[in-house]
């Protein structure tokens, strides 16, 4: 892929989005383990949308290392493993939006059989709960990945206000997979900046309020849409998107660079 003037700029400005929403946008407080809903955290699949898989992967990756090491935040050690959980966001929204869904759909099944060896989930016979607790939605996302391809069209209907929800929930349900992977390695959890957690510990912080977690997507999968359909329209057919081939458009031929 040819990195163009055009592309550097796109990084530039999206990134700097990215941290100006960190900074006004309402933070909505979860009463499970001091989780809240931000606004720049679901803009992710929105870059993946407009900028492609790979692109966008690195504005959010950009987005969130700027917003981790500027203030508010300044640094602060808790925030360092969730880093690329905006980036797979991006990168799994546009390789199933850009027609290479099967890749999207190896990484976040590859993130879910991850999560089944870390502690918290071992022995998994002993801790099957745990597992499903986890899993349940992120499964569900991973699999809907076959009926927004394959329904494309039918989805799309009027608006797309349908696709671009679906889309838009498997894009932060992989965002939510990675955070909750890198959060059951020892190497973190164990850590003296999240307390120094036992295994135990986390698995109780797993099952506190399992339903809680989807929820929460389906909230940023619903403002991701109301962005991204009136977005989408309107850059439909200009140089501004990654390529003018989509599942949506399955036959048109690449955009030219510049």
């Amino acid at each position: 892929m040819k990195l163009t003037t055009r592309n550097v700029a796109l990084i530039a400005v999206f990134a700097a989005l990215y941290y100006i929403l960190s900074l006004i946008s309402p933070k909505i407080p979860i009463s499970v383990s001091g989780i809240s809903i931000s606004l720049e955290a679901l803009i992710a699949t929105i870059f993946g949308l407009v900028l492609g898989p790979y692109l966008g992967a690195a504005t959010a990756l950009l987005g969130a290392f700027v917003t981790w090491a500027l203030p508010p935040v300044g640094m602060a050690p808790v925030g360092l493993p969730f880093l690329l959980s905006p980036p797979i966001n991006a990168l799994v929204t546009g390789l199933i939006y850009y027609k290479k869904w099967k890749w999207g759909f190896l990484i976040f099944s590859g993130l879910i059989i991850a999560f089944l060896f870390t502690p918290p989930v071992q022995p998994l016979t002993e801790n099957s709960i745990v597992a499903i607790a986890v899993l349940f939605d992120k499964i569900i996302a991973a699999l809907l990945i076959l009926p927004c391809v394959k329904f494309t069209k039918q989805l799309s209907a009027g608006q797309g206000v349908a696709f671009y929800l679906l889309i838009a929930f498997i894009g932060n349900q992989a965002d939510n997979m990675w955070g909750s992977f890198i959060f059951a390695t020892p190497m973190v959890y164990a850590s003296p900046f999240f307390g120094g957690l036992s295994v135990d510990a986390v698995r109780f912080a797993f099952l506190v309020s399992p339903f809680a977690y989807p929820a929460i997507r389906l909230i940023q999968a619903f403002v991701a849409m109301l962005i991204a359909v009136p977005l989408m329209k309107t850059l439909q057919g200009t140089p501004w998107l990654w390529q003018k081939e989509t599942i949506l458009l399955p036959n048109q031929k690449k955009q030219p660079e510049s």
